[in-house]
């Protein structure tokens, strides 16, 4: 008797990013200035679990991809103190210009390196970097670049390396339906959409350590730590 042949569901397939990133240039460059009224109160809860999950520490060299309008940044610089290094690369530079003033507020100018560019091309160094960081920003990224991203900063981790992800993430649900109908119709305001996070992450060869499910307005959240091969 032979037995019933079973089925693996095939995922839902995450959509596709239409706007250019000339587009989202000039939109994030627009928003800029009034990025953390629109959307800052409501990432900040997400933001902070992954800044604790990622845990900086004194000395280290961190790496921010997309760091927006500078919380974390600021988060992170004052983390790895004196003795350690941040780095951040964003698309916009109206970002990086609140990014700085919020920084030389700080007085922490001097120990972050900000530069404006595309993080599928990270000019930075094999093994530089202790621990990398995104919130909200891998989401943004079209399907065929969120392994190269990944690959990227794989390559600029040490071996034990962390790698900490916020993200939306792809489920079923009436929430997740409302807000792709609303990412196809305005791609260029609603640019951020659900992606598998932790699959892509595994396929790119990092360690899933530890993960915290939340919900944003209804829309599942994943805060993922991640580690590259080898010991910490």
């Amino acid at each position: 008797m032979h037995k019933p042949v079973q089925h693996t569901p095939v995922p839902a397939p995450i959509r596709r990013v239409a706007r250019s990133k000339e587009k989202a240039r000039a939109n994030y460059n627009r928003l800029s200035r009034w990025y953390d009224i629109i959307a800052g109160s409501t990432e900040k809860k997400y933001r902070d679990v992954g800044l604790q999950k990622l845990a900086a520490r004194p000395g280290e060299h961190i790496l921010e991809i997309g760091f927006g309008t500078g919380h974390c940044i600021l988060a992170l610089a004052q983390a790895v103190g004196e003795s350690g290094q941040v780095c951040g690369i964003d698309l916009s530079e109206g970002m990086l210009t609140i990014t700085q003033d919020r920084l030389r507020q700080a007085g922490l100018l001097d120990r972050v390196d900000l530069r404006v560019g595309d993080a599928a091309k990270l000019p930075f160094a094999e093994g530089e970097f202790d621990g990398v960081f995104m919130s909200f920003t891998l989401e943004l990224f079209d399907s065929p670049e969120i392994p190269v991203v990944l690959k990227q900063c794989y390559e600029v981790l040490k071996s034990g390396g962390r790698l900490a992800v916020v993200a939306l993430v792809k489920q079923p649900g009436t929430a997740v339906k409302i807000y792709e109908w609303f990412h196809e119709k305005m791609p260029v305001a609603v640019d951020c959409r659900p992606i598998y996070a932790q699959a892509d992450l595994t396929a790119a060869g990092f360690h899933i350590q530890d993960v915290a499910a939340m919900s944003m307005w209804g829309l599942p959240v994943e805060i993922i730590l991640a580690q590259k091969g080898g010991s910490p």
